[in-house]
């Protein structure tokens, strides 16, 4: 039943015209049964074009910056830096997409456009490695202290790709469909990972203040960051989860014109979401916004 539903789901992505075939907007005329639907349509490349406008230099901004940092970077730097590499490409590969729609009609082009959509299918994996990362510095302080140098976060990263790029060139080579269940098996197992260790931090955030009036500063930035990361995971990966069960209730235009089309355009703003989140708590800006040194936050109590 999963495969089934998920296969329905992101049939949007599943979208190699043939050589001779349409060429002209407007874009969702390669569906005829969503023609009298278009709304969600426009929704959908309307986040396209903003991650391509917003996403792009806010996540090679990111990039720059991690790589260009010598001293007092993060624990979780290493992943911030790949998950804002698979977010990169994948917004710079909007203009790509929209030009084959409209214009080209490459069988060609869609092998890599959906190389790209396999790339971004596993970014949660990444932001996984965050929030253990950042679970273990939190509530097992003690184990966390003994992996603090990059290395092991470099073979986990490592990993991840090795996991990626077989899954990116299956998608591209075999077509959507051959990877759904893995798609779905990734979301389900991302979203429950990082719920539960999120969950964890608040919890034990709150509770190390249990009996005093007033929350260590340090502890009160962590604490404040992990529910914004919290409501980010939420927004972002609870509507695909949540959808999931309930696909056999929709008719197919409905969820085919409608629901599948808005779940991905709501997952796809994490392109956004993540960078803009990671720029907001660096050091320099913190300097500069509030006067307070770079050194007033160690490298366990950021994100």
């Amino acid at each position: 039943m999963l495969n089934t539903n998920l296969s329905s789901a992101i049939s949007l992505y599943d979208n190699s015209t043939s050589l001779g075939g349409y060429r002209g907007p407007p874009l969702w005329y390669h569906y005829p049964e969503c023609e009298k639907t278009p709304y969600s349509f426009i929704f959908y490349y309307g986040v396209k074009v903003l991650n391509f406008l917003v996403g792009s230099p806010s996540n090679i901004f990111v990039i720059w910056q991690i790589a260009s940092k010598k001293k007092n970077t993060s624990t979780s730097d290493v992943f911030f830096f790949n998950l804002a590499l698979l977010d990169a490409y994948f917004c710079l590969m909007t203009p790509i997409e929209l030009l084959n729609r409209m214009v080209w009609s490459n069988d060609y082009v869609w092998y890599f456009q959906r190389f790209a959509y396999g790339v971004k299918d596993l970014t949660p994996l990444f932001l996984v490695c965050i929030c253990i990362d950042r679970y273990m510095a939190v509530v097992h302080p003690v184990t966390f202290s003994r992996y603090r140098d990059n290395m092991a976060r470099t073979a986990i990263s490592v990993m991840v790709w090795i996991l990626i790029m077989p899954y990116g060139l299956t998608k591209s080579i075999l077509g959507i469909m051959s990877t759904t269940d893995v798609f779905g098996g990734v979301i389900l197992f991302a979203f429950a990972v990082m719920v539960f260790c999120n969950i964890s931090v608040i919890w034990v955030l709150r509770h190390s203040v249990a009996g005093k009036e007033v929350m260590h500063p340090v502890k009160k930035k962590a604490f404040k960051m992990v529910l914004k990361n919290l409501a980010i995971i939420v927004i972002n990966y609870l509507t695909p989860v949540a959808t999931m069960p309930f696909v056999p209730y929709y008719t197919y235009i409905e969820y085919r014109c409608f629901i599948s089309i808005i779940v991905f355009s709501i997952m796809d703003l994490s392109c956004i979401i993540e960078p803009l989140l990671y720029i907001t708590k660096m050091e320099k800006l913190n300097f500069m916004c509030c006067g307070q040194g770079a050194t007033e936050n160690p490298p366990d109590a950021k994100v």
